[in-house]
């Protein structure tokens, strides 16, 4: 793809211009359109020859997805959103990409560089349509965290939640374990508690967040009790003392 033909949806005035100013800045869009009415971006989408769409979710009357699932065609969507980040793991698994506002330079461009390769590639492009309705279902209200993203550089690992053996931080970093091997992932702990499914995960220590389906073993240690997991290492976790009660409570014992 040489230049990129754009067309950005926003129902925030402002929102538009910076982003539309912010894309030609980087030499490689061209915005060929744009609209704070959905209705109006509709119409307009169904005849206009764009490369992409840059759209923000949450709109009156019709938002983001709204739009895609009535759009008779499929284009490239980038996502324009205030969600947290739990929200957008969504978006790491499955969209062409998403911009969190407020939206930096630096992240546009790596958005730019992920929908030029698709461009490259036409047929690894996913259906828009088909993914507006499993993103709306993902970021329906109580839902819990059922993938988690870890990113590297270019690469971005996608693990099953209940696949993970147990979540704990370090270095001010923090790290999902999954079949013995540990991912970098962006969450707190705190934000992990809240939206992990209660009746699988519980909090331990501080530092630790366990899956009690791998609870193996629950003993005494020097410093309280310890927690013995079902993995190949037979990963040894502490259980902090004002934490035991309601580990036990969820294992039954």
């Amino acid at each position: 793809m040489s230049v990129i033909r754009a067309y950005v949806v926003d129902d925030e005035r402002l929102a538009v211009q910076r982003l539309s100013r912010m894309l030609a800045d980087t030499g490689r869009v061209v915005v060929t359109g744009s609209s704070t009415d959905p209705e109006e971006a509709l119409v307009a989408l169904r005849e206009a020859d764009v490369d992409a769409v840059f759209l923000d979710i949450q709109m009156p009357e019709m938002n983001g997805f709204e739009l895609i699932e009535r759009l008779d065609r499929n284009v490239p969507v980038i996502f324009t959103t205030a969600y947290d980040r739990y929200a957008l793991e969504a978006f790491a698994v499955n969209s062409i990409d998403y911009l969190l506002k407020p939206i930096e330079t630096a992240r546009l461009e790596k958005a730019l560089d992920k929908l030029e390769r698709f461009s490259a590639t036409p047929a690894s492009a996913p259906d828009m349509r088909a993914l507006a309705k499993l993103l709306a279902r993902e970021l329906a209200p109580g839902r819990r965290l059922e993938r988690i993203a870890s990113r590297v550089g270019e690469r971005t690992t996608v693990l099953d939640v209940s696949r993970v053996t147990h979540f704990f931080s370090k270095d001010k970093l923090t790290f999902a374990v999954s079949s013995g091997r540990e991912y970098v992932i962006e969450f707190t702990m705190a934000e992990l508690e809240s939206h992990l499914d209660t009746r699988r995960f519980v909090r331990i220590h501080r530092a630790t967040i366990v899956n009690v389906a791998f609870v193996h073993e629950l003993y005494p240690g020097v410093d309280g009790q310890l927690v013995r997991l079902k993995d190949e290492r037979k990963t040894e976790l502490t259980v902090a003392r004002d934490r035991a009660r309601e580990l036990k409570d969820r294992l039954g014992i």
